[in-house]
């Protein structure tokens, strides 16, 4: 019997995949792979620009229940948040580290009760080095939130931050966003962990 997945990916705009000129991003590419492996999947893409995770969520789960909830199909979720949040206005953080780790928790929390099995992506480097060396500590943070919670978590900063690839086309667009070669970068990183998560397995790192 073939798996009825449904699958919302969560987040801002590195979910949504802004500055991939093919229109995938890393959420596509994931998709896609699943489909030539044999597992089709209906994919809802909810990232929105410049979104705090505080903001990712207040609206979430209004947004993931009608597409998820109330079926025998097997319902998922995947959450990438944080650039965002470390992003400086006026010399200050966009949110405070509690409070996006608090949001974090939230989500989470809400995902277990409705039976949602989440996979989280940590967030990405940018041009500005304090602004990902902000990025990496809340990364850490939210390690840690997932481990507490038995979350799988796949942390991508490092990662990228020595990719000359991602590196260069962030420089070479806005400063935040790659082009197509840099997300089929991220998805190089998270396809271990997607497929030993829809699996139901424990991806070796």
């Amino acid at each position: 019997m073939i798996r009825d997945l449904r699958i919302c990916f969560v987040g801002d705009s590195f979910v949504a995949g802004v500055g991939d000129p093919e229109h995938l991003g890393w959420t596509g590419r994931l998709a896609a792979d699943s489909e030539r492996a044999g597992l089709p999947l209906t994919r809802y893409v909810l990232g929105v620009r410049r979104q705090t995770s505080a903001e990712v969520a207040a609206r979430w789960a209004a947004e993931c229940t009608p597409r998820l909830a109330g079926g025998a199909w097997e319902p998922r979720v995947v959450l990438s948040v944080g650039v965002n949040d470390t992003a400086h206005e006026d010399g200050v953080p966009r949110l405070a580290p509690d409070r996006s780790v608090a949001a974090l928790t939230g989500m989470l929390d809400r995902a277990a009760a409705a039976g949602w099995p989440v996979l989280v992506v940590g967030p990405p480097p940018v041009a500005d080095d304090a602004h990902t060396e902000r990025t990496a500590a809340l990364d850490d943070r939210f390690a840690q939130v997932c481990a507490e919670h038995a979350v799988p978590h796949v942390p991508v900063v490092g990662h990228l931050a020595g990719n000359p690839t991602w590196m260069r086309e962030v420089a070479a667009g806005d400063g935040a966003h790659p082009g197509a070669a840099g997300y089929a970068a991220l998805a190089d990183l998270v396809r271990p962990h997607w497929t030993a998560w829809l699996a139901g397995r424990t991806p070796q790192r």
